[in-house]
């Protein structure tokens, strides 16, 4: 029987995708397995998998095909038409060379960073970034936004925002949220000092699978392993995740393992069949985070997921635990202290780090700020947003992963999924008054399945603020972000 029209339009779709997980995989082992020596080689291999990939996505019998179903009836075909075309349309003016170049740049940006973030010293970075900046302003110019070179990388990773919506919410958040910093910052609640320390390394390992398990990861199609940076890779039926651990930060592997969990039970819930096709595609990093941060922090730092998970971790580290008293243990959970380090920081100063990363991007983008000004411009804006100052580059501008990749206006996403985390919380819960209830007894099917449902199953059928307002009544506000953060820790530390 001949194919039809729609049926050979996804067949080029999942050879184009099946390219790029594969190139993702080789991503996910340079971070964790590849040896020192390799990167050269492992730079040409993810060069020619790029190439692969986008004459895979930038196949002329792609046009010919969308063109031939301009007006397909099913409402699920038209979707994966519609965005089809928009992938498309876009990638067909990038060249084959300038696609293999960024890729080759991304491999060996990710060594450089790493070598600069080991050693102290941006100045080794810098000719790194500066060349991303560059690849960036010139892919943005192909695709006709070369006027609007930031908007492009936004919309990148979640197409529909801008600059300027992100400068609206950011705007009203921060306004509510720095008078709650400030409040807590005058308290006398804190955690006793030195209260979680000398956790064994493979006793936490075997705590945070059997956690990530309960919160509903398949590990027959997934995997954890450890990295200098903690992310997941993957799609459908192979999810890598990574973490990273200390023993006297035990939170931090715990926390960044259920953060990653977050990502992989998105892609996990993602209709397998429709892999390939925007309807087995995610709707946006800033709806993934929304994914991973609800789980971080609406479920996994609430007293009913203590309440089930604190006798099995008091278990695991008795010695470690014998003097902590479950206030205590509580209270560690939801320490709030200034950090200068994104990825260690609490939920209340996470988006002051985020809106410091938004304001050096807008300035790097609109020409205000030269690569070589980072350091001085970053240590500023922390001292500014978190009260602290960096000591070293290490812990200032090189701390993040995502520049040695050319992932500039993804940060955003971290915000956005805060809000969107938030706003679904206090829908779901409006439905389902009982989740606290099955938190405490080691439940999470009800909250996983609707997420199933509003989020997971949906693909890219929505742009993110759209699906915001389909699955909560309302458009995406910053006001439920702040109205969970009192509700969360104005107990704890304001009486």
């Amino acid at each position: 029987m001949q194919s039809t029209a729609y049926e050979r339009l996804v067949a080029h779709l999942k050879r184009a995708h099946y390219l790029g997980t594969v190139a993702g995989l080789l991503g996910w082992d340079e971070q964790v397995n590849l040896p020192p020596d390799s990167a050269d080689q492992r730079a040409e291999q993810l060069a020619l998998l790029a190439e692969l990939q986008h004459a895979a996505a930038a196949d002329p019998a792609i046009g010919e095909l969308l063109r031939e179903l301009d007006s397909v009836a099913a409402v699920d075909q038209a979707v994966v038409v519609r965005e089809a075309r928009r992938d498309y349309e876009r990638v067909v003016k990038l060249p084959a060379s300038f696609v293999a170049e960024k890729a080759r740049h991304a491999s060996a940006a990710y060594h450089a960073w790493a070598a600069a973030k080991q050693a102290d010293d941006f100045s080794a970075f810098a000719p790194f970034l500066q060349k991303h900046l560059d690849l960036a302003r010139q892919e943005a110019a192909f695709l006709g936004w070369g006027d609007r070179p930031y908007d492009y990388a936004i919309d990148k990773h979640d197409p529909g925002l801008t600059a300027a919506k992100l400068t609206a919410l950011f705007d009203e958040l921060k306004a509510g949220l720095v008078p709650l910093v400030r409040s807590i910052a005058a308290s006398p609640a804190r955690p006793p000092a030195g209260v979680l320390q000398k956790f064994p390394v493979e006793a936490q390992r075997d705590f945070l699978r059997e956690v990530t398990e309960k919160l509903g990861f398949n590990y027959r199609r997934g995997r954890i392993d450890v990295s200098l940076h903690p992310f997941c890779e993957g799609a459908g039926a192979d999810i890598r995740m990574t973490t990273r651990f200390d023993a006297d930060n035990p939170l931090d592997s715990l926390f960044s393992s259920i953060h990653e969990t977050g990502h992989g039970l998105y892609e996990q819930g993602l209709p397998l069949a429709a892999q390939g096709t925007p309807l087995g595609q995610n709707a946006g990093m800033g709806v993934h985070e929304s994914q991973s941060r609800l789980w971080e922090n609406q479920v996994s730092r609430s007293r009913a997921f203590w309440r089930f998970f604190e006798p099995r971790f008091r278990e695991k580290f008795p010695a470690q635990l014998a003097g902590v008293s479950s206030d205590e243990l509580y209270l560690a959970v939801n320490e709030v202290a200034p950090t200068l380090i994104r990825v260690d920081s609490d939920e209340v100063h996470y988006n002051l780090h985020i809106l410091l990363r938004f304001e050096v991007e807008r300035r790097l983008f609109a020409g205000e700020l030269a690569v070589a000004e980072l350091p001085a411009t970053w240590n500023a804006l922390s001292q500014e947003l978190l009260g602290l100052t960096p000591t070293s580059d290490r812990t200032g501008v090189l701390q993040d992963v995502h520049w040695s990749g050319g992932a500039f206006g993804y940060f955003p996403s971290y915000c956005l999924g805060n809000m969107i985390a938030a706003q679904l919380w206090f829908t779901v819960r409006s439905q389902y008054p009982e989740l606290d209830s099955d938190f405490a007894a080691g439940d999470f099917s009800r909250l996983l399945g609707w997420l199933r449902t509003q989020i997971h199953e949906q693909g890219r059928r929505y742009e993110a603020l759209e699906l915001v307002r389909r699955v909560t009544g309302e458009e995406l506000t910053p006001k439920y972000l702040l109205r969970y953060l009192h509700e969360r820790y104005a107990p704890l530390y304001l009486g």
